[in-house]
């Protein structure tokens, strides 16, 4: 049974879509600022200095946990559909993640459709990585997390990587991943009913047009990594609710990895909506979930195995 404060997800998904359907042409920088809210849903993690700074020509923010290893890194790229969402919605989701893993994490405010269209999310990517790696941190010592578009975002970003040459990263951490541009997964019609986000298939539609731009391949493997050859890249571990229409968009990622020699973890939750992670220290279910990936990617960070419980407070 899912608990009353992951209900808040649900609570904050519907108020969007009734203020989106009493305003079918809401311009998009209301559409922006209504989404600026998804912040409300975590708490604060505390002991956490939030820091902007310019990560290789691209806006970012740090998240510095007290008493953390600062040469160990998570590069956060938040969700949003490449349209909305930013390193202010997301800031306290990194926060919690950073505390449990005991590391600094930098979220990525990359550019966004449609003004910006594919693939400028990847070389904004990039550019932080690079920029990451020209401070002396270690591939080695870099783990890459998103939700969302984010999350589709850390697949494709270390592929655009691989293009230019860059050394690895250490492991990828998914929530929620949107992967598929051609919009084909069945749970689509499975989960038809249970999802409270995307409850039409043609707002995802739009979004798409909206990230390629006009003319853009659905199936370029830079954009839809489903189409992707996936061999070399790093240990992937991949979190989705089963009531999400886009569930498939992570079973068929985590098939597709497996084929090509990924280490690949691949976590289900009961009941779940999208990125409902984002409830970090209020419910029960998103801090299980942030506590799994701390405890999975910290010794392949080269940290001990201990981190610190999600909502836990320094003494």
């Amino acid at each position: 049974m899912p608990s009353k404060q992951i209900e808040g997800v649900k609570s904050l998904y519907r108020s969007w879509g009734a203020a989106m359907a009493a305003n079918l042409e809401m311009p998009l920088d209301e559409w922006r600022d209504m989404i600026e809210g998804w912040v409300v849903l975590a708490a604060e993690p505390g002991g956490v200095d939030y820091i902007e700074t310019d990560a290789g020509g691209v806006p970012a923010m740090w998240a510095v946990p007290k008493g953390c290893a600062e040469d160990r890194v998570v590069l956060y790229l938040h969700g949003g559909g490449f349209v909305t969402g930013s390193m202010h919605t997301h800031r306290k989701l990194v926060g919690h993640l950073a505390k449990a893993i005991g590391a600094r994490a930098l979220v990525l405010n990359y550019r966004r459709s449609p003004e910006h269209v594919h693939p400028a999310q990847l070389d904004d990517v990039v550019a932080a990585y690079g920029w990451l790696l020209g401070q002396e941190i270690e591939p080695g010592h870099i783990a890459l997390a998103g939700d969302s578009s984010g999350g589709g975002l850390v697949i494709t970003g270390q592929l655009r990587a691989r293009e230019r040459g860059l050394a690895m990263a250490a492991a990828s951490m998914v929530i929620s991943p949107w992967v598929d541009m051609e919009v084909v997964g069945e749970s689509w019609v499975l989960n038809d009913g249970k999802e409270v986000l995307f409850t039409r298939k043609a707002m995802v539609q739009g979004l798409v047009s909206m990230f390629l731009g006009q003319g853009g391949d659905r199936r370029d493997p830079l954009a839809n990594p489903l189409y992707a050859d996936l061999a070399g890249l790093p240990p992937l571990y991949i979190q989705v609710g089963d009531d999400e229409v886009l569930l498939d968009d992570s079973r068929r990622l985590a098939e597709r990895a497996r084929k090509a020699g990924v280490d690949v973890r691949l976590d289900t939750f009961p009941e779940m909506q999208h990125s409902f992670q984002m409830c970090a220290g209020r419910a029960p279910e998103a801090n299980d979930a942030i506590s799994r990936l701390a405890d999975w990617v910290r010794p392949k960070l080269g940290l001990a195995d201990a981190s610190r419980p999600v909502g836990a407070r320094h003494s």
